[in-house]
């Protein structure tokens, strides 16, 4: 039932683009026209390059955020005074648009690949760092007593305990922070130097090709919808104790 509804919801959009597109080929191209013109830049090459100048700022800028975002907020959930002295700055930046620190980055970093990874960064380490303080702090306190009643060592909690309870969290802010991840590649390539997926949107909407456009943005959507797949056989393979939603 879940695969037919998810299918059904697909074959839904996908009429309606299709409908809608054959009838203003200008504004939106239809699936079929989009689908000609992924197999045109598969061949001349234009998407391998864009999509791999991508993946590497996306790699870069989530592998960093997430590591930095999970360590901070285990260290912030279980130390109150890692906490306190957090708090102010976190809120700070986190209500910051990342896209307003882009010309400080810029002026610090010029415009290699570490200014985007930068970027990408910011967009995704707070989702994740809030989400796994937050678990850390929703472990129930009475299981927590019960480990030091038995002389359960600090390691053995983290390790039995803490970790377990704040997982499915931590996988919540994993799951938040690859959509922010992706806007973030992009705003990184369109305000740094056009390059990647950014640069294919932004030349072929300047030439009017909207077909060619379109690639891109599927293709960024379809890196979305796997990537979150990815993240829920990761949770099920690691929280097998969970009770599998239906």
């Amino acid at each position: 039932m879940r695969w037919t509804l998810r299918l059904a919801s697909v074959a839904v959009i996908g009429v309606a683009w299709q409908v809608y597109g054959s009838q203003n080929p200008l504004l939106l191209s239809d699936p079929a026209a989009v689908a000609g013109a992924f197999a045109d830049m598969v061949s001349d090459g234009t998407l391998g390059q864009g999509l791999t100048a991508s993946l590497e700022v996306l790699g870069i800028g989530f592998g960093s955020g997430a590591v930095a975002g999970v360590l901070i907020g285990l260290v912030a959930g279980r130390s109150e005074v890692a906490a306190a002295v957090l708090e102010v700055p976190v809120n700070a930046l986190y209500a910051v648009p990342a896209v307003a620190l882009i010309p400080v980055i810029v002026l610090w970093f010029g415009f290699a690949v570490t200014t985007k990874a930068i970027v990408v960064l910011l967009f995704v380490v707070f989702p994740v760092l809030i989400n796994t303080m937050r678990g850390v702090r929703e472990v129930d306190p009475d299981l927590v007593e019960v480990a030091r009643s038995f002389s359960s060592s600090e390691r053995r909690m983290w390790i039995d305990l803490i970790l377990p309870s704040a997982l499915p969290y931590i996988v919540t802010g994993l799951r938040l922070a690859v959509g922010r991840a992706l806007i973030g590649v992009i705003v990184a390539e369109y305000y740094t130097s056009l390059s990647g997926l950014g640069n294919l949107i932004a030349t072929n909407a300047s030439n009017f090709q909207t077909a060619r456009m379109f690639v891109p943005v599927v293709v960024i959507a379809a890196l979305g919808v796997i990537l979150t797949a990815l993240l829920e056989l990761a949770e099920r393979r690691l929280a097998q104790w969970r009770k599998a939603t239906p």
